[in-house]
């Protein structure tokens, strides 16, 4: 393995056996059970994965997906059916915050238990136990025993515990956001910590947002498979379309990588060929006609993420400042307007139209639809074409952001997505005054003299 690898994953495959009877399982353990009275559950399918010292990379996909899988194999918990995992450096785990904890012993016993346990010496934990109680914040608690303890305590105490072990690696699964919020944010002050002290970070999070501020890469799994590895804001585009069912899969068993070409490719495909993306030919100019068209045109993204069973299609897209010009730059503090233009290629009972502006790492900012704003519930014919615009004031922060576009709706309880565009179009907010943040408050301070 080279030095500057922290994890190396080589074909790594896991497979669970199933039984219907406890007594079955007890039967194969003991080598008496006659026959195959199990079945067989592929968690992970020859995954391959390597990790640089430094990196964070963060896994997501849907439950099931074999997220917790993978590190609890990294981490030692698990064996692998096949495959190998090299791993150069101490790891820390966050992964079932508690595990291992004697529910009879107070507090300050089970730090000694559990970091002992993670291959401390009694020595190096009493050098750590002033910033473990620090950090736990539980008061006297910590001398009561643990089974005592409110659920908010126990996890504090645990957290503390394992993230004040000075690790060169972190592994993290879905235990950032625990407790209350002033000690969320004392979490992640100290996963921001490890970032900037050069600590590989490997996490599993459903907060898509974290992963797109926090990752340098993120890996993509579904249903045991990698689907794909690449940067935060194309895998959280493609895991969109994972949970609606409308994403293209790998080619063959143990191919892991989907390329841009291919997925652009398949969704097109989806979109049914109906119309798809707007384009610049002179619909929806507003008042500025030519001009317009170029200013639509210049923003467009030529790489929108697209996709849709193609029931119903976006056949144009824009933005117009209060004077009604298609721009696409838009002065903050005024009013503007986001304009969709639909065609339904068959019924739909009750579409939903949305649109959302996400900053240039990908985290979704804000966005509305048509149902919260209880705009439009009605059903749609085929062949009809709807205008839909959405009027509201620009409070975003001076710079650059990604604006989306999607109609989807419920079938049978179902969500169903009809046509998406991703980061379909650029949009530039012109500031004179930046607060904190991503949007103004528009306060207003009064400043006098003390009585």
């Amino acid at each position: 393995m080279e030095k500057d690898i922290a994890i190396e994953v080589k074909d790594l495959t896991k497979v669970y056996k199933l039984y219907d009877k406890p007594m079955d399982r007890l039967k194969d353990s003991l080598g008496l059970l006659r026959g195959k009275k199990y079945r067989e559950h592929l968690a992970l399918n020859k995954v391959n994965l390597t990790i640089r010292k430094g990196e964070t990379v963060g896994i997501i996909g849907t439950n099931g997906s074999g997220k917790s899988t993978i590190l609890k194999i990294i981490t030692g918990v698990l064996s692998p059916t096949e495959g190998e995992v090299n791993v150069d450096g101490h790891i820390s785990a966050l992964l079932e915050l508690g595990a291992g904890f004697n529910m009879e012993y107070n507090g300050i016993d089970n730090i000694y238990l559990n970091g002992m346990m993670i291959g401390f010496s009694e020595e190096e934990i009493t050098k750590r136990l002033d910033a473990i109680l620090e950090f736990a914040d539980i008061g006297d608690y910590v001398y009561q025993p643990v089974k005592t303890y409110s659920s908010g305590m126990f996890v504090r105490l645990a957290f503390a515990v394992a993230i004040n072990i000075d690790p060169e690696i972190l592994i993290v699964d879905e235990a950032l956001s625990v407790g209350d919020v002033f000690f969320q944010a004392k979490c992640y002050h100290k996963f921001e910590e490890f970032k900037e002290q050069g600590k590989t970070i490997l996490f599993v999070s459903h907060d898509l947002s974290s992963i797109s501020k926090y990752c340098d890469r993120a890996v993509l799994l579904n249903q045991g498979v990698m689907l794909g590895e690449g940067t935060p804001k194309k895998m959280i585009d493609i895991y969109k379309q994972v949970l609606v069912g409308q994403y293209p899969l790998p080619k063959a068993e143990g191919e892991n990588l989907l390329d841009d070409e291919e997925i652009r490719a398949a969704a097109a495909k989806a979109a049914d060929g109906k119309g798809g993306k707007a384009d610049a030919s002179g619909a929806g100019d507003g008042k500025n006609g030519k001009e317009g068209s170029k200013a639509r045109k210049d923003s467009e993204n030529p790489d929108t993420l697209e996709y849709g069973d193609g029931a119903a299609v976006i056949e144009d897209f824009f933005v117009t400042d209060t004077s009604g010009t298609t721009t696409n730059s838009i002065i903050k503090g005024t009013e503007f307007t986001v304009h969709m233009k639909v065609r339904f290629n068959r019924d739909v009972a009750a579409p939903i139209f949305a649109f959302t502006f996400k900053n240039i790492m990908g985290i979704e900012i804000t966005g509305t639809n048509s149902m919260v704003e209880k705009a439009f519930l009605e059903p749609a014919k085929a062949g009809q074409v709807k205008d839909i615009s959405f009027t509201q004031k620009m409070n975003l922060q001076g710079g650059e952001y990604l604006l989306s576009f999607g109609v989807t709706g419920f079938e049978q309880d179902n969500f169903t997505v009809y046509h998406r565009l991703y980061d379909a179009l650029n949009v530039t907010v012109v500031s004179d005054k930046n607060t904190v943040g991503y949007y103004d408050m528009e306060s207003k301070c009064v400043v006098t003299d003390a009585e």
